[in-house]
């Protein structure tokens, strides 16, 4: 199983930027995928979920700015993320569920992880 992120950059705020993550070996399309980010010095945290029935969940801080789809033909999970800020820098990870979680948004619940891809947002 290979969960692989991609999109990150450097933009300023107000910017936008599309992360992808590509799996393989994995189908999500039956399972809760998740999307969390770790800043320096700083616990992973969730910032947004997906459901099989394509319900979507997002922390405070990002609702509103972020969006959570997915292409099951793909295998392709993406986040969205407009009006950035500079406390949104920080590495994104997506991430798939344990069998027994209903869906990935605790760290806890979380089987497969990506390796990352880096935000930063500059003021």
């Amino acid at each position: 199983v290979q969960l692989v992120e991609s999109g990150g950059g450097s933009v300023q705020a107000g910017g936008s930027l599309r992360l992808s993550c590509a799996a393989s070996g994995y189908t999500f399309s039956s399972v809760c995928m998740g999307w969390f980010r770790q800043a320096p010095g700083k616990e992973r945290e969730w910032v947004a979920s997906i459901g099989r029935d394509d319900s979507t969940s997002y922390a405070e801080s990002v609702k509103g700015r972020f969006t959570i789809s997915k292409d099951n033909a793909k295998n392709t999970l993406y986040l969205q993320m407009n009006s950035l800020k500079p406390e949104d820098t920080a590495m994104y990870f997506c991430a798939a569920p344990r069998p027994w979680a209903s869906c990935a948004r605790i760290v806890g619940a979380v089987r497969y992880w990506g390796q990352g891809t880096q935000v930063t947002v500059s003021s």
